[in-house]
């Protein structure tokens, strides 16, 4: 059982109040009486509840994150930034996988609020997040990671995934592409969306035809990206150059074309988005566009603290520069 305060006033000989007093340095308990709770504290093993301290501070000095896939790199190295910031800041994060479902966000929304966290990193499942703004418990801080929410005064941090996708298409046009499909995510996601966008205005700006059966719609994960490639090579004519809506779901488009008794990239070349860490690795080469992950859940946190010392401040948007990371997935025609 862990020892409480009671606990030591008992050893101390004193008033439950004095030992909360001496623990907070209180101008009225002396020097030696702090020393000598402060010491036997030290020696009882005291852990201060962090939780029971925020109802008078009204601050505990947590964060809360909620990510839509564990599974993904990506979500790891935003995840790890945000937990360096927020650790050099004097703050924890509570992490939770919502694994792209909308009720389990929505109830790790509500465990987060029962925490009391300071604020809230989110890259939420769906576009549907009118609900994160109106279920707030008081003024608590939230910033959309990787997501720029249609809501208005909403703070986030984004990669410019409109300009992501018109590099990424540019690039293949230039090497000879014109049979270029996209596989990308759920069609109502504002980051596939941006993306989507890019591919289509790149296209008609270099006056190549967009073909509706080139565009397919599914989950940010490596089935997904299977799935739709298998069904889309089966059915009509075969594309030379793929965009996957992510590194995860490039996987998925390799499979399936290699499946398929075609290769990469001598018969399809294929780009990626994101640029996580198996991207780079010998065996897979991918060619992607790179988002600096780490540097945008930093981005987030600081946000939050920015916030918190003004609750009244406007909504801080940040958006971060693409790069195009040029492997051996793409080939000129």
């Amino acid at each position: 059982m862990s020892v409480t305060i009671k606990d030591i006033a008992k050893a101390a000989n004193v008033s439950y109040a004095t030992v909360s007093r001496a623990l907070s340095d209180h101008p009225e308990v002396s020097g030696k009486t702090k020393t000598k709770i402060k010491q036997l504290a030290k020696d009882m093993g005291y852990t201060p509840n962090a939780l029971a301290k925020g109802l008078v501070t009204k601050n505990t000095h947590t964060l809360g994150l909620i990510i839509p896939d564990i599974t993904n790199p990506f979500f790891t190295e935003v995840a790890q930034g945000i937990e360096d910031c927020a650790n050099r800041n004097g703050y924890q994060v509570f992490l939770c996988n919502s694994n792209w479902n909308l009720n389990k966000e929505k109830e790790y929304l509500k465990a987060l609020y029962g925490k009391r966290v300071d604020g809230i990193v989110i890259g939420p499942v769906s576009n549907e997040v009118s609900y994160l703004i109106n279920e707030r418990n008081g003024y608590v801080p939230i910033v959309f990671a990787a997501y720029k929410p249609l809501c208005e005064g909403c703070s986030f941090v984004v990669t410019d995934d409109y300009k992501s996708a018109v590099i990424a298409t540019e690039y293949v046009i230039k090497l000879g592409h014109k049979k270029i499909a996209f596989i990308g995510g759920q069609e109502d996601n504002t980051t596939n969306q941006d993306r989507l966008k890019g591919y289509h205005d790149t296209l008609e700006k270099y006056g190549i035809p967009i073909l509706p059966y080139y565009v397919r719609y599914g989950q940010f994960k490596q089935q997904s990206g299977y799935t739709l490639t298998k069904d889309l090579l089966i059915k009509n004519d075969v594309p030379t150059a793929i965009l996957a809506g992510n590194d995860i779901i490039a996987l998925g488009v390799i499979q399936a074309v290699e499946e398929f008794g075609l290769h990469v990239p001598s018969d399809i070349s294929v780009v990626g988005f994101d640029d996580i860490s198996f991207a780079s690795l010998d065996k897979i080469q991918l060619t992607t566009i790179h988002q600096p992950k780490y540097k945008i859940g930093e981005l987030c946190v600081e946000i939050i603290l920015d916030q918190l010392q003004d609750i009244k401040s406007d909504p801080i948007q940040r958006i971060v520069e693409p790069q195009l990371m040029i492997r051996k997935t793409c080939k000129g025609v």
